[in-house]
Formats: structure tokens, sequence, C-alpha cells
């Protein structure tokens, strides 16, 4: 299998850690691409040429973060990160979508802010922070804990490492003491320390 990916990707970084998790990386070739750069090899896969794209064992393109960890989630070994059914099953999908969301919001500031300064909208970047910040403290009220892990911990766990990463001049840890102790947790995991954002 290969692994498309961006070492600083959150999106990615949660499928590096799911593959880890499962019991698969040592299946999954990671190969580093520079998606504004339209890579031939990711482009022949993924017309959108989006990271991460995972091409599965029978060739098959899977794109969108939460699609390849349900993929790796499926056919990995050990107990599953998504419940299968039930309402835990939605209590972890939520979660999920939460995280998912945070990130989506710092990843529009990160390119906002590349923009150049007279191309800048202050009304968006402002959004986007109090966007941001409304799903982390929505995380925060859910009292995550690190075990049992699950496909809403992780996407939380990789929201608020990769915010303090790339925002350092976001304040996400005052007033979130639960989300601190979540983040310290798990990056303890091999799984984080070996895709730490750098």
């Amino acid at each position: 299998m290969k692994l498309y990916i961006t070492i600083p990707s959150p999106f990615a970084r949660k499928c590096r850690i799911v593959a880890r998790e499962k019991g698969l990386s040592d299946r999954i070739e990671e190969i580093v691409v520079d998606p504004y750069a339209n890579a031939p090899e990711l482009l022949a896969t993924n017309p959108v040429v989006q990271v991460p794209t995972l091409i599965a064992t029978d060739g098959l393109p899977i794109t969108d973060s939460p699609v390849i960890c349900d993929w790796l989630d499926a056919h990995g070994s050990g107990t599953p990160l998504m419940p299968r059914d039930g309402a835990e099953r939605w209590q972890v999908k939520r979660i999920e979508t939460l995280g998912n969301a945070a990130l989506e919001m710092g990843v529009k500031l990160v390119l906002e802010k590349r923009r150049p300064e007279q191309e800048r909208s202050p009304s968006w970047i402002a959004r986007w922070t109090e966007n941001m910040g409304r799903a982390l403290d929505a995380l925060e009220a859910a009292d995550l804990r690190a075990d049992p892990l699950d496909m809403g911990v992780i996407t939380a766990g990789v929201a608020v490492s990769w915010i303090g990463f790339r925002h350092p001049d976001f304040d996400w840890k005052t007033g979130r003491p639960g989300l601190v102790a979540l983040q310290a947790a798990l990056e303890q995991r091999p799984s984080f320390i070996a895709t730490a954002p750098t």
C-alpha cells in the first residue's frame, strides 16, 4: 500500500497514527509529495491532488482522511477505533467531526495568512479563529480520555497538537485543562511520537 502525505498535514498525521495503532504501518509506504506542485503520481490517483491519499491493497485510491481512517480501521488488527453501530458510534463520530472542524478552521487561517497582507480578510480571520475556539470548547466539554483510544480521541489529539504547532499565537490551553491533559497523554503513545509535526 502507498500513503501520499505531507509531513505537516494533520489530516495525514491522523492516517499515519491509525496505521500504526492498527498494525499496518509496516505494510504502507509513506510517500511525501508536494500537492501544490501537482505531483504526477498523486494526480494520477487523486484528481484534486489532495493529501492524504491511500492506495489500498487492491489498487483502489481512497481519499479524505476520515474515509482512509475507516478503511485502515476495518483492515487492521485490534479493537475497532470506530464503533460499528449503536449510540457509541455516533458519539465518537461527533467528536471526530468536531476535531476535523477545528483543523479545517485552522487550515483556512494558515492559507489566509499566507496571502499578501493587503489581500487578507480580517473578518474571515476573526470568524475562523472564533469557530476554531468554539470547536475546541465543545471538545473540552466532552471530557475526553486517552484510554480507550478511538477515532474521536485521535482526531481531537491531532487537532490540539497541530493548532499549538501552527498557531502559536492562539492560546488553546487556557480554560481547556481536559484537552491539555489529553494531549499530554496521547503524545506519549508511540504512534503520536513517530508522527509528531515538524
